[in-house]
């Protein structure tokens, strides 16, 4: 008996060791292995952000760039035009020391941005009052956000400033939404690269703009705070506009790699973070701010932020404010409590902003706070019929409307231009190198085997990446054969056998079933929302990383299982449809797509990061031809774009509908 345990523990030593070639894994062995994926790609984007970066040449050399990117990912890249900012002040009232303007402008035609102005009282001799945007944070109400941070206006106005709390986009009077991704699976908002952050920024520039109007007030003098969700916004304001001369952050601070690690992502709106097309960390964004005063305050209990994600931060910033010379004006606080807005961060904040603001250094004294009701804080008296907050993210970033084109070479020099847009936009994060296949392979012992050798497999697409399937190889004795990929989505993971579909394949083709990432993870609703959340801070999506997949998959059959193919077919399902379109623009050895009720448009599906800035669907699919698309269900109207490019190259029969994958392979033919 001993002797039997004795070996037991060294068969079971033996197996925790194997390397994953020598063993296939379970789903969820597979997922463990691909957050390992998303925590070393993200702990690698924070430790290379300043990387070819060492003194304050280098940084003012790379410093527009970082700008613009920043820009870019916030939707900013260009501002949007200065539109008249028809504002009004609806109302307003005085108390001791103060008096507050109920205030509405519109910070594009028809964005609605309602605020409170807290003026102090009128002084003989102070001249006029530096300027305070504060960016609320989620405080849900009928009267907006402002009203449940009136008591930073107050305080302000009571000690010499201007200040203009703003509602934001969400829980504003005229609302809109912020969490599109987080909550709503509005997936779309990837695809145009929209974050609300980039409305959020944008009104606290409008407001700024306004507040320059205003004779009593010395916009020259302008700091930006907020806390939580207006904690990201300060950071991200303060970055994108010089004129902030001073910024405080509170408890809205993170950086990427031990966000990813820490699945802190699951606790955050989507305006805390802008979607990472260019991998860079908020250190780096950070740096856009300096050499200005920046006061970085955080909790130490606070889930939403914690020490592993703000501390990092200020370390990486430490250097920065040293080439400028001015250590000084960089610094940090943080106390041990929760996410909560109490006296000590206030006057971190309030202090450093006197001091840099006003070059005033007397003791914080939070005084007596009076409250007002909210109604009273209120700029509207009725929703604006012209509204368009609500459905901001649908405009705010202009989406590519495809050109008709009249002759083939136009067409192809939009062609070469949208593969180069697509590969360093959409694209970015792809893997730079090729992994080893690392391949399990294992006779499958299923009915399939009465039509073909039948094998169960798994190879490595990237590092840690374990994809699985099913090969098929025919018996007939041919030296060369056609090859059909079925890209499986979530909806085709039923049973594992499900082959019906492909019997008319299996005599003539190679047959890879293929399972990218993800699809049959034990991920529910949440934790896939959570996960398509978080992979765009590695400046992907999670359909990128399969499209990824699709693509080796390929290399799979040619250089692992070294077959000689005379064609290749990838047949996909659905949204996967729009990936396996993708895979055929990028990879010339894909003869045909095979699509079954494929979307319309990206947006519908699947999403990719900022492609529908550069592109749509149906000229995706175009980038095809004269390769074949065969749909085996009637395509939406959009597609008939892409036939129009299809006639171009004088090939409008290899667009066409087929009504069975027989028919689509002309397996007749082999």
């Amino acid at each position: 008996m001993r002797l039997l345990l004795v070996l037991f523990a060294i068969v079971a030593a033996w197996a925790q060791s194997t390397p994953p070639a020598a063993r296939r894994h379970t789903g969820a062995e597979r997922y463990e292995l691909f957050k390992k994926n998303l925590e070393s790609r993200a702990a690698a984007i924070s430790r290379d952000q300043f990387q070819g970066i060492n003194n304050l040449d280098d940084w003012k050399k790379r410093r527009p760039e970082v700008r613009r990117q920043f820009l870019d990912m916030l939707g900013l890249d260009p501002l949007p035009a200065r539109t008249p900012l028809n504002a009004r002040v609806t109302g307003s009232f005085e108390r001791p020391g103060y008096r507050v303007e109920n205030i509405v402008f519109e910070s594009l035609p028809k964005l609605y941005v309602t605020g409170n102005l807290y003026l102090p009282a009128a002084k003989p001799g102070a001249g006029r009052a530096p300027a305070i945007v504060y960016v609320s944070g989620h405080a849900p109400g009928p009267a907006g956000t402002k009203a449940h941070y009136q008591h930073h206006g107050i305080w302000f106005a009571k000690n010499g400033f201007a200040a203009l709390v703003l509602d934001t986009i969400e829980f504003a009077e005229v609302p809109g939404i912020h969490h599109g991704v987080h909550d709503l699976a509005m997936w779309h908002w990837l695809s145009l690269g929209y974050t609300p952050a980039g409305v959020e920024v944008w009104n606290a520039i409008r407001a700024l703009d306004y507040l320059e109007t205003r004779p009593e007030i010395d916009a020259s003098r302008a700091g930006i705070t907020g806390r939580s969700g207006g904690g990201a916004v300060s950071w991200f304001a303060a970055a994108a506009d010089d004129r902030f001369n001073a910024a405080v952050p509170v408890h809205g601070t993170w950086s990427v790699g031990p966000h990813v690690a820490g699945d802190t992502v699951r606790e955050n709106c989507d305006c805390i973070y802008f979607w990472n097309t260019y991998q860079i960390d908020l250190p780096l964004v950070g740096a856009l701010i300096a050499p200005r005063p920046l006061m970085i305050v955080n909790a130490s209990k606070d889930g939403a932020f914690p020490p592993a994600g703000y501390e990092p931060v200020t370390q990486c910033l430490r250097p920065v404010y040293d080439w400028y010379g001015v250590p000084e004006k960089l610094d940090a606080f943080a106390q041990e409590t929760g996410h909560l807005d109490t006296p000590p961060y206030r006057k971190a904040a309030n202090e450093w902003l006197n001091r840099w603001l006003r070059g005033d250094l007397t003791p914080y004294d939070e005084g007596v706070i009076d409250r007002e009701q909210d109604a009273r804080l209120t700029v509207l008296d009725r929703y604006p019929a012209d509204a368009i907050n609500e459905g901001i993210e649908r405009t705010f970033i202009p989406p590519y409307r495809p050109k008709p084109y009249k002759s083939l070479p136009a067409w192809n020099k939009r062609r070469a231009e949208l593969a180069s847009a697509l590969k360093e936009t959409v694209l970015r994060a792809f893997p730079k190198t090729h992994v080893p296949f690392d391949t399990w392979k294992s006779p499958y012992r299923m009915w399939t085997e009465k039509y073909a050798d039948s094998y169960n497999v798994e190879f490595t697409t990237e590092e840690s990446i374990r994809v699985h399937g099913q090969l098929f190889i025919p018996r007939n004795g041919n030296k060369s054969h056609p090859a059909l990929i079925f890209v499986k989505g979530k909806d085709d993971i039923v049973f594992s056998v499900d082959y019906d579909r492909l019997l008319s394949a299996f005599a003539d083709h190679v047959v890879l079933v293929l399972n990218p990432r993800a699809v049959d993870y034990p991920m529910d609703v949440n934790r896939t929302s959570v996960t398509k959340m978080t992979v765009p801070l590695l400046g992907g999506t999670l359909e990128s990383m399969q499209l990824w997949d699709i693509l080796r998959s390929v290399d799979y059959l040619v250089e692992e299982e070294k077959l000689s193919l005379s064609s290749i077919s990838v047949y996909a399902r659905q949204q996967m449809g729009g990936l396996a379109l993708h895979a055929g623009s990028i990879d010339g050895r894909i003869s045909r797509v095979i699509l079954d009720d494929p979307p319309a448009s990206h947006w519908h599906g699947p999403a990719l990061l900022n492609v529908l800035r550069i592109t749509d669907l149906a000229e995706v699919a175009a980038m095809m031809a004269p390769r074949e698309i065969v749909s085996l269900t009637p395509l939406p109207d959009t597609y008939r774009y892409t036939q129009s490019i299809f006639s171009l190259h004088g090939k409008s029969n290899s667009f066409r509908q087929a009504a069975s994958l027989g028919e689509a392979l002309r397996v007749w033919e082999y």
